[in-house]
């Protein structure tokens, strides 16, 4: 049950960091477009995020968006695992 919550909040964050991405980009609903506005993506894919500037470009931001995703997939795994041993 708790792995189910955590999975949920995780996947909840990465919508949410997905969603200020666009925000910022794009400059949506009036807002200013921010540079810095991927810097919520970072913490949730760590540590994939700090092997991202070794790419060569545009590769690091494709690399930086879709971390979070690899984490979210381990995540998965892993409840997945611990349902299973049950």
């Amino acid at each position: 049950m708790i792995c189910r919550i955590l999975l949920a909040l995780f996947a909840l964050a990465y919508l949410f960091a997905l969603f200020v991405l666009a925000v910022g980009t794009f400059g949506l609903f009036g807002a200013e477009r921010d540079p810095l506005s991927a810097v919520y993506l970072m913490p949730l894919g760590m540590p994939w995020t700090l092997l991202v500037g070794r790419l060569a470009d545009p590769w690091p931001a494709v690399a930086g968006i879709l971390a979070p995703a690899l984490n979210l997939a381990i995540l998965w795994g892993l409840c997945r695992a611990v349902r299973r041993g049950r």
